[in-house]
């Protein structure tokens, strides 16, 4: 027979990778998502295990408030953030790619778009929308009564809706445009790279003030075409450049001297590429050395 200790390590280990997406979706930041687990943790072995009817829920809900209250400091984190704040790039295993819903929630595009939400109305977004929790449990783990979490839903699916990317983003045609930034890099097809990119494409770049980065977010193809042809000469010459899997899609990681410099995530829609995240910030890069599993 189980020891209490060990059932209550057993059954967080078992829903572990399920936390770890609700709070990196919640944070879009793993460090950040990391220490809301340790928290959780803390938190569930001081439980009487007796008195909870359903573990998983429990720690859902465990998750979800210490999300919260760190999405509020994480705010006020950002307001002194030097330049733009992108999400921080994970390596993901294949099996993200295959379940669209999953890849699409944890996209750059998407984690943009849950950042301009409230913090209750991303967390009960995240849980109803991407996790199918019920209205009961979501309520239970936000502190609102199951009426008012419907109304929240409602509002920030609409919020959602109007701000989304336009479109899903298809792996083949992410993995295309890709590959023609890959092309770009090793051949110099400067122009192949710009005849994808859409009129109103937009380039976040993220060095958090520590390495060189835009610091306002570049829009339009030509403006982003003139910032792409100058910097692609210097990316073949003295960086690496390789395919890998972020977030569930497609993406370049870039490397200098063997380690990496620059993760370019990209978002495309009816071929063309309509966003382009460039994450240098160094502290947003340690999630790259190993394949992060999520799961819903």
């Amino acid at each position: 027979m189980s020891q209490p200790g060990n059932a209550a390590t057993e059954t967080f280990v078992a829903h572990r990778n399920l936390l770890f997406t609700i709070a990196y979706e919640m944070l879009g930041s793993a460090a950040d998502a990391e220490d809301v687990l340790q928290e959780t943790w803390m938190k569930w072995i001081g439980v009487d295990l007796s008195t909870v009817q359903d573990r998983r829920a429990y720690l859902v809900r465990i998750t979800t408030r210490q999300s919260l209250m760190r999405l509020r400091t994480l705010g006020r984190r950002k307001e002194s953030y030097v330049g733009p704040w992108l999400p921080e790039p994970l390596l993901t295993a294949p099996d993200v790619a295959e379940d669209v819903e999953l890849a699409d929630s944890v996209s750059m595009a998407m984690l943009l778009v849950l950042e301009t939400l409230a913090p209750t109305e991303r967390a009960v977004f995240v849980l109803r929308e991407v996790f199918d929790l019920d209205y009961d449990e979501i309520a239970d783990a936000v502190g609102k009564t199951p009426a008012a979490v419907r109304q929240i839903a409602h509002r920030a699916r609409g919020h959602v809706a109007a701000r989304r990317p336009r479109g899903s983003v298809s792996p083949t045609d992410a993995r295309d445009a890709v590959e023609a930034f890959h092309r770009a890099i090793e051949t110099g097809d400067v122009q192949g790279l710009l005849d994808r990119l859409a009129p109103d494409v937009v380039f976040l770049g993220d060095g958090g003030g520590i390495k060189q980065a835009a610091l306002q977010p570049i829009t339009g193809a030509e403006a982003v075409a003139a910032l792409l042809a100058a910097s692609l000469p210097r990316i073949g010459r003295e960086m690496s450049a390789e395919l890998a899997a972020i977030n569930g899609f497609p993406a370049l990681v870039l490397r200098l001297d063997g380690e990496i410099d620059t993760v370019i995530a990209v978002h495309v829609d009816n071929g063309l590429i309509t966003g382009l995240y460039s994450v240098r910030n160094p502290e947003k890069l340690s999630r790259m050395a190993r394949e992060t599993i999520l799961h819903r």
